[in-house]
């Protein structure tokens, strides 16, 4: 599997924590969450940390599944 690229986040004044991968938002904390969520970014892999608090991107191949001809019904 390989390791978890193209995560950016974006902190902002009011205390919220935009994430983006590749560009396109792949998540937004605010309040508590986004407070732990940047003591375990600055404190660990921030890649890794960002792909693990946004959801399943280790596997990338679910949009395509879905699209499988088999899976239509």
């Amino acid at each position: 599997m390989p390791r978890p690229s193209g995560f950016i986040y974006e902190q902002h004044p009011d205390s919220s924590v935009t994430i983006t991968h590749h560009g396109r938002a792949a998540g937004t904390l605010r309040g508590a969450r986004a407070e732990k969520f940047l003591a375990e970014a600055e404190s660990g892999d921030a890649q890794l940390v960002m792909a693990r608090w946004t959801g399943a991107y280790k596997h990338g191949n679910e949009r395509t599944a879905r699209n499988h001809p088999r899976n239509r019904r």
